[in-house]
């Protein structure tokens, strides 16, 4: 059966679909970056809201500036914008029709900006990936000389980014006199609403002084910190929802059970009652965000490029494997973990355990290729932060440099590699058979940290017994505690 509006009454039979009417809807959302994770993690606590009869103000309209967009785009509007995520236990599957989402704007900046300036969005969120904030890796800081910032900011009424396209809206907003919605990021970056905020600062000041100091001193930038495992969608799941659950869903989602969400709560023009299906607001986010990428995200890092080298395919198949396993276990307990700070009724130790029996999940099928994609941008947030940090407090970092080491072996040895950066990174991984600076030489990614004289000499040995020997035996020699 189609997933349509009009099919939504017999599926009811067959999976959970919404208990609200959506034709009463209203918007009070704009997302921008409508991918599997969004349709998996937001728009599933605003559904669980709707479905207790509350929130019906708040809406999603989704959006996009990518050509992926356009064809996400086009297969939600031909089911009336409704998804069926399929959540993935071990033994079970359960899957269910949301419709949290009531519109999505055509692929064009001008039906974007005018949905933000609309006074009924109050809060525009965003899903743009990790390396979509135009982050200088060697200052940390928004980097105003990328080519596509100075193009925005040389013609801001034809804007082309994300940042741009917020910069039209909220001056469009504040030319009609409304106040500005709330911008949240929903992205897997350090303290994500200050990282936003300085994009948006950031180009503003480069247009106009006073259009800078406005944004800085009204518009709200939450942090938040966001988790779910979501694989990307392939015809393997849509003939799963499809043979399993009888629904023709173009784009459907699967997921692990597990999920979370934590936000600032920092929300001028109001805010859904999320709090009620599951969210956490708090004053401070960024003690959870730092668990959260620190083991959670360094641990798909940890486990990704040894499992390729191994020739794992499925991540539960890594999981699977007793020594990457044990590796990923034992890295956290030794380096990662000690360097984290407290934070009062959580138990990181408890928090690795239930991480790695979400990695184990075999339903979920999540797949190594995708932990390995874009190190360039994940590892200076994942992992680099805690060598940084385990430096500075004296701590071993012994595991971590051979972390690195493992990703420069796989970007010296697969030949798809998936990276901005893939040439770079490939060509410097190379190098280091006889140059083992070579790949910690990549400014751009390892800043000063790669000038760090410990860092060098415990990448030099780990880079060398990868390529003298092989991956299994140098993760048995670490968990040995042989690190020389």
């Amino acid at each position: 059966m189609k997933l349509s509006a009009e099919t939504l009454a017999p599926l009811a039979s067959r999976v959970a679909t919404p208990a609200y009417d959506r034709s009463a809807l209203t918007p009070g959302i704009l997302h921008i970056g409508v991918g599997n994770f969004h349709r998996a993690h937001q728009a599933i606590y605003l559904d669980d809201l709707f479905n207790l009869g509350e929130g019906h103000d708040w809406a999603i309209v989704g959006a996009g500036i990518k050509p992926f967009d356009a064809a996400r785009r086009d297969a939600l509007q031909g089911q009336d914008w409704l998804t069926t995520v399929v959540e993935m236990s071990p033994g079970r599957t359960d899957a269910r029709v949301t419709g949290a989402m009531i519109d999505f704007c055509e692929i064009d900046a001008t039906r974007i900006i005018a949905h933000i300036a609309d006074p009924a969005i109050r809060i525009v969120s965003l899903t743009i990936t990790e390396g979509g904030y135009y982050i200088d890796a060697q200052t940390g800081a928004f980097d105003t000389a990328h080519p596509e910032i100075r193009s925005d900011a040389a013609d801001p009424d034809s804007p082309q980014t994300v940042f741009g396209i917020l910069l039209a809206g909220l001056r469009a907003r504040r030319f009609a006199g409304h106040p500005p919605p709330a911008i949240l990021s929903c992205d897997n970056l350090p303290e994500n609403g200050h990282v936003t905020r300085a994009a948006v600062v950031g180009l503003a000041g480069l247009i106009s002084e006073e259009l800078r100091d406005w944004i800085a001193a009204e518009v709200a930038f939450p942090n938040s910190m966001v988790d779910r495992i979501t694989p990307a969608t392939t015809d393997t799941t849509r003939a799963l929802v499809r043979d399993t659950f009888g629904i023709d869903d173009a784009s459907p989602v699967i997921c692990e059970p597990f999920r979370q969400w934590v936000m600032e709560d920092n929300f001028p023009l109001g805010r859904p009652a999320l709090d009620k299906v599951g969210a956490q607001f708090v004053p401070d986010v960024m003690p959870y965000e730092t668990m959260k990428l620190r083991i959670l995200n360094a641990g798909h890092a940890a486990i990704a490029y040894p499992a390729a080298l191994l020739g794992h395919e499925g991540v539960h198949e890594a999981m699977a494997d007793p020594d990457i396993a044990a590796w990923l276990d034992q890295l956290m307990q030794r380096e990662v973990i000690p360097v984290l700070t407290p934070i009062p009724g959580e138990n990181y130790h408890d928090y690795l355990a239930t991480c790695a029996g979400r990695f184990a999940n075999p339903q979920v099928r999540d797949t190594i290729a995708r932990l390995c994609q874009d190190g360039s941008n994940r590892q200076p947030k994942f992992v680099l932060p805690t060598i940084t940090e385990a430096l500075a407090a004296g701590k071993p970092i012994d595991g971590l440099a051979l972390e690195v080491a493992l990703w420069c072996r796989y970007c010296a040895e697969t030949t798809a590699l998936d990276d901005p950066r893939a040439e770079t990174l490939a060509r410097a991984a190379r190098a280091t058979r006889d140059d083992p600076g070579a790949f910690l030489a990549l400014t751009d990614i390892f800043g000063p940290l790669g000038r760090n004289a410990a860092l060098a000499e415990a990448f030099a040995r780990a880079i060398d017994r990868l390529w003298t020997g092989d991956a299994r035996a140098v993760l048995r020699d670490y968990l040995n505690g042989e690190t020389t």
